[in-house]
């Protein structure tokens, strides 16, 4: 595990995934920033990653800034759809009705 990743900063990364309401989602960055490390959207990946191994996580609510979904996470289109979240034609989510509005 990388030096600047410790089991409190997961839980933080986790537990502000865990507020993503059901049918939107948050980008990488936008969790990175609300946990005060704005440039670290690379770690929130990371953290995603291993998130089975601490708990049950709505981590497919989570997806890149242009609505990109995680390329080895094949069930989140199907997850996020089941919550109501729509797709534009290129298979992103449309990120300006369903990003999570704080």
């Amino acid at each position: 595990m990388r030096k600047d990743l410790n089991e409190d900063l997961i839980y933080e990364i986790l537990s502000v995934v865990e507020e993503i309401p059901v049918g939107k989602v948050a980008s990488y960055g936008q969790i990175a920033k609300l946990t005060g490390r704005e440039k670290h959207a690379r770690l929130v990946g990371k953290v995603l990653s291993m998130a089975e191994h601490y708990g049950d996580y709505p981590c497919h609510r989570v997806v890149n800034h242009a609505g990109r979904l995680a390329p080895y996470f094949r069930d989140q289109r199907r997850l996020l759809t089941e919550e109501g979240v729509q797709f534009k034609e290129n298979g992103c989510v449309n990120m300006r009705l369903f990003q999570w509005d704080l």
